[in-house]
């Protein structure tokens, strides 16, 4: 169930006043952290926007990144089916592990999480300096030099895949959705929004 201001008394706090929380990049789908709430806990994050924990070694909550910066910006909220946990939906300002890594479960990522990644990567470099990287010269340039990208990518990943070579198609796969997603951030779009596309088309 998604939770917000109006419907957080429907999450179970009578089996314990902490209940788990879970946070997942909301761009990636990575799991960066677990911590504890209370129902204040709760009500703050939605009061700030703001992930916030109840910390059992401070006995006080405690607001992830309000010393070091690397706040947890809450986009959604869930509860599940039994009603005694939560899933919060984030965007990280920064590492969310105290280690200084994106997540406090490092070694624990799903393959297409680095598609998030990259499409992070990409918007930060829209406005960099074009001499910086091959990204922030492709966004110096007209428009129509990335929708040639995008075209000739994918007449090469077609003859890649004609010629049956699969390390040949691979790499031009990956050419192929890199210029893609440069492509899309220029004209203010994301592929979530793509993969939106896609669901409401195989319901």
């Amino acid at each position: 169930m998604r939770l917000s201001p109006d419907n957080i008394s429907k999450v179970d706090f009578g089996k314990s006043e902490l209940i788990p929380a879970i946070v997942q990049d909301y761009a990636t789908g990575v799991i960066l952290m677990q911590g504890f709430m209370n129902l204040e806990a709760l009500q703050v994050t939605f009061e700030k926007k703001l992930v916030t924990f109840y910390s059992r070694s401070k006995s006080r909550l405690w607001t992830k990144g309000e010393s070091s910066n690397n706040v947890l910006k809450l986009v959604e909220a869930h509860t599940d089916c039994d009603k005694d946990s939560i899933l919060i939906l984030a965007n990280p300002a920064g590492p969310t592990c105290h280690l200084g890594t994106e997540s406090c479960f490092e070694d624990a990522k799903p393959d297409l999480a680095f598609l998030g990644t990259l499409e992070k990567v990409i918007k930060e470099r829209k406005n960099a300096d074009p001499e910086s990287s091959y990204t922030a010269s492709l966004f110096a340039k007209d428009l129509s030099r990335s929708c040639q990208k995008v075209g000739e990518e994918g007449v090469e990943v077609a003859l890649a895949a004609m010629k049956q070579d699969k390390e040949e198609l691979l790499n031009e796969s990956a050419d192929l959705i890199y210029h893609l997603l440069v492509l899309l951030q220029r004209t203010d779009l994301n592929f979530s929004q793509v993969v939106e596309t896609l669901a409401k088309r195989h319901q």
